[in-house]
């Protein structure tokens, strides 16, 4: 079958409900003038530095921190919107600045299977969730580790209906790349879109982006 398109997605916050470092964080607080995210946010560290200093706080068993993750709640209609893609032929990939650790976890549970680009981790109970970059990765950022902007280009090098989901701080270049028609947004965003007068498909469910692309 031709390739019908290409839709490069974030993981926290678009594909699940819930970011893994906010429950990390709500689970292991951090007093604010030692937060990583806030020294991120301030521009002092990278993204990539930041997320991995919140995951090493971790302390528990394996099964509670899968427990933990099971708590991002992956959208319900995820699962059936990128099989129905899949059917209709398109390429469906993830770009996630977070970590492949938890990403993997969750796309077996839903039974899905699609290409990931993200950060590699291993847990142990004593170190926590030891994030890693990834510098043999063909999209290979230092800040994020994984250049959500370049896995984009590649994809609009490979078909010209590319589409982008997103929530967040990382993905506002990568959406940029794509026409208002296919970037879907909320969260920080969606306000981030609207605040620079940039059309967006705003969506609270998977089932508008199935909708959207498939129409």
């Amino acid at each position: 079958m031709p390739l019908a398109g290409i839709l490069v997605s974030d993981f926290d916050g678009t594909i699940s409900r819930k970011d893994f470092f906010d429950l990390v964080r709500a689970r292991w607080p951090i007093p604010r003038d030692e937060d990583p995210w806030e020294r991120y946010v301030a521009g002092e560290i990278t993204h990539f530095q930041a997320l991995a200093r919140i995951f090493s706080r971790i302390r528990c068993t394996e099964a509670e921190l899968l427990a933990l993750v099971d708590q991002m709640e992956v959208d319900p209609c995820f699962a059936s919107t990128v099989h129905e893609l899949q059917r209709r032929g398109w390429e469906v990939v993830v770009a996630s600045a977070g970590c492949a650790w938890y990403i993997e976890q969750l796309l077996a549970g839903a039974g899905v299977s699609i290409r990931v680009f993200s950060n590699p981790g291993t847990f142990h109970p004593e170190t926590g969730l030891v994030m890693s970059l990834p510098p043999a990765s063909p999209f290979f950022d230092p800040g994020t580790g994984v250049n959500k902007l370049e896995i984009t280009r590649d994809a609009l090098h490979r078909s010209d209906c590319v589409a982008f989901a997103g929530d967040g701080r990382p993905d506002i270049a990568s959406s940029l790349l794509v026409p208002a028609e296919r970037r879907f947004a909320r969260g920080w965003l969606a306000e981030e879109l609207t605040a620079r007068k940039e059309g967006f498909v705003g969506f609270d469910s998977w089932t508008t982006i199935r909708d959207t692309l498939l129409c």
